[in-house]
């Protein structure tokens, strides 16, 4: 048995599986980004602050919080995860959303960002 040929077959296999991978990543940081800019737009700042990182979430914290310098609580250990369920329960509430949404925004995040960047809701302030 040639054991070459079988390790260039599984080799150009994981490259073909890596490269597909990354694909698929490239594509979800797209969609964030569109849903970032729609949801930036739709709160009345300029979408193409959703593009340029650490900016975008203080601006989500603008949006959310009434202060974006809030997202320096990211910086604290263990309480970052706490501040990031209450942003998205303030992001579902300024859009006039229930609990419902709020539960898919913590638990469903890509997802329900897209549907609020495209569906009918507005943005009705801290």
């Amino acid at each position: 048995m040639d054991y070459n040929s079988t390790m260039y077959v599984t080799d150009t296999a994981s490259a073909g599986l890596g490269i597909g991978w990354m694909l698929a990543i490239l594509a979800m940081a797209v969609l964030m980004i569109v849903a970032m800019w729609r949801i930036f737009a739709k709160a009345g700042e300029a979408g193409w602050k959703a593009v340029i990182p650490f900016y975008n979430t203080y601006i989500l914290y603008k949006i959310t919080w009434g202060n974006g310098l809030y997202f320096l609580l990211l910086l604290i250990p263990c309480a970052n995860f706490v501040i990031q369920i209450i942003t998205s329960v303030k992001l579902a509430k300024v859009f006039g959303k229930e609990i419902g949404f709020t539960l898919g925004l913590i638990f469903l995040g890509p997802i329900f960002q897209l549907i609020l960047a495209f569906d009918s809701s507005e943005y009705q302030g801290i």
